[in-house]
């Protein structure tokens, strides 16, 4: 890179401190292309001498690119003090009143001096890489379309290959995407679709060779070098703002790998601690089992919402008003249409903690009676004998009672009962054979604990039995109770028991009394019907 030459002695007339006086001053030069003087800088900016300035300036001269010099994208920008001559939104000189006086001119005049001997600096050094011969323009010509051909035969050959290389490996590299016995994408989808990126990579490819193609061949002549320029400028300044805006965003593109990787590692770290608690490998005083799943579901959602936490500031646009503004709209929609959703999320949290039931449970929750077939953070589904599943919102089943049938069914065994009203006169013990032995017979009781039986009640006309009885099969009480109503009725028709609930009028002359044979008297007989007749003295 070349640099500022050795500083020159001038001296100027400055008419605004006296014009019978002159001042001598160094002035340093800028250096263009071919090593050229383009003009001298008198005065310092700010920190910047003369000498650093000259060299700031040529050093952003002799950088810019003579093949895609756009004359037009410079362009002076003009502010109180100074004026800025600008390439491209990149300030390459800055024109002072103290610069203009030392030159003994405005700073207007000397911004049009410094901009017209730039541009005619970088057109001569761009035009004399230029061939002046129309002979050899041609030749150049010819050159660059055979290049474009060659490079063209090149795209073709290289596609050609690529998809016989697919081809080759389609049965290694193409599996079934699939999920359960659902195919998402099949080898020849998948094939496919390899060949359709293939080809568009090839005609992207086309289209860049063509576009590159058309500036070149504008380039060699005159006439045509400002479309060249313009081409190139069209493309490769939106790629450049792409690229450049990339390798400035690379540091915070760095951050967040870090962050996201990090915390990969630390869920994965959490989730196997949480995963050797369920299988009760690792146990903590006061915490369940089945506790770990839903409790590592809990801490996965906040360590997300902390890592999003340090990564949105690192986001592009994150502190734009439309950004915030939107983040706003979806938290007040998020607030206003989801209460009853949050509602049933802390209902379902809680539930968890409280282990009133598990899946495969026979509970009843409300008026409905069934096995728990799921249970999320939001609902609680049942699946009824009937086959019917009831969508129970757990909101509803934190606010009413729960039953849970197989809580001590394994353990103790469930006690399942049923009532039986009969009358005084059946002897109480004979009774309690019946149904012990009704339930003994049933399928899916258990003989230990030994079935037994309750009078809960001694009503008017009838005693009111409740025969009790053990079983393990929760899941199974409509089958059991079933089949124990069935031998009631076989056992008490075998030891001469009616099943009725009697009722009796206050008629007993000529009746058999109600208490059992047993504890009457053994010259008990039934009393005979009194009948009086009385006969009317008129009739004699």
């Amino acid at each position: 890179m070349l640099h500022a030459q050795q500083p020159v002695t001038t001296k100027q007339t400055t008419d605004t401190i006296s014009k019978s006086k002159t001042d001598v001053k160094k002035a340093f030069p800028v250096i263009g292309k071919k090593n050229d003087t383009l003009f001298y800088v008198y005065t310092k900016i700010g920190a910047f001498t003369a000498k650093d300035r000259a060299t700031y300036i040529s050093d952003k001269i002799q950088g810019l690119d003579t093949n895609f010099f756009i004359s037009d994208s410079l362009k002076t920008d003009t502010l109180a003090n100074e004026i800025d001559l600008m390439y491209k939104g990149d300030v390459l000189v800055s024109i002072s009143n103290q610069e203009a006086t030392a030159q003994a001119t405005t700073k207007e005049i000397l911004a049009l001096q410094f901009t017209q001997a730039i541009i005619k600096n970088l057109d001569y050094a761009g035009h004399a890489l230029m061939p002046k011969s129309l002979i050899l323009k041609i030749g150049l010509i010819l050159l660059i379309l055979v290049g474009v051909w060659l490079v063209l035969k090149l795209v073709g050959f290289i596609y050609k290959k690529m998809k016989w290389f697919i081809h080759q490996k389609k049965d290694k590299w193409f599996k079934s995407l699939s999920y359960n016995n659902y195919t998402f994408i099949t080898p020849e989808q998948e094939l496919k679709m390899a060949l359709f990126l293939v080809e568009i990579i090839k005609w992207l490819l086309i289209l860049i060779v063509v576009y590159v193609f058309f500036p070149l061949i504008f380039s060699v002549f005159e006439f045509t070098r400002g479309w060249s320029n313009y081409l190139f400028d069209l493309i490769f300044s939106s790629f450049g703002g792409i690229f450049k805006a990339i390798w400035n965003y690379l540091p915070n593109i760095i951050k967040i790998a870090a962050i996201i990787i990090v915390m990969k590692y630390f869920m994965r770290f959490v989730k196997y601690i949480f995963s050797e608690i369920q299988a009760e490998k690792l146990q903590i005083s006061g915490f369940h089992a089945d506790w770990a799943m839903p409790t590592f579901t809990i801490v996965r959602f906040l360590l997300y919402a902390f890592m999003f936490v340090l990564i949105f500031p690192l986001l592009p646009g994150s502190d734009s008003t439309i950004f915030k503004g939107v983040s706003v709209f979806i938290g007040i929609l998020f607030s206003l249409g989801s209460s009853s959703a949050i509602a049933n999320m802390v209902a379902g949290l809680v539930i968890t903690y409280m282990r009133p039931f598990k899946i495969g449970d026979r509970v009843n929750l409300g008026n409905v009676s069934g096995n728990v077939i799921e249970k999320t953070m939001l609902v609680t589904r049942i699946k009824t004998i009937k086959n019917e599943e009831i969508t129970i919102p757990n909101s509803s089943v934190l606010t009413g009672n729960t039953t849970n049938y197989s809580t001590y069914a394994q353990q103790d065994g469930l006690i399942i009962n049923t009532s039986v009203t009969l009358g005084y006169d059946i002897p109480y013990k004979k009774v309690y054979q019946a149904l012990i032995e009704a339930a003994l017979r049933t399928d899916m009781i258990e003989k230990t604990p030994q079935p037994f039986v309750l009078q809960t009640s001694l009503e008017d006309f009838y005693v009111s039995y409740q025969l009790n009885a053990y079983t393990k099969q929760a899941n199974k009480q409509a089958v059991i109770y079933s089949q124990l109503h069935q031998n009631i009725q076989d056992c008490c028709n075998e030891l001469d028991i009616e099943i009725l609930s009697p009722h009796y009028r206050a008629q007993r002359d000529g009746n058999m009394t109600t208490i059992p044979q047993e504890y009457l008297k053994d010259d008990y007989k039934s009393p005979g019907f009194n009948i009086n007749i009385q006969k009317d003295k008129k009739e004699d």
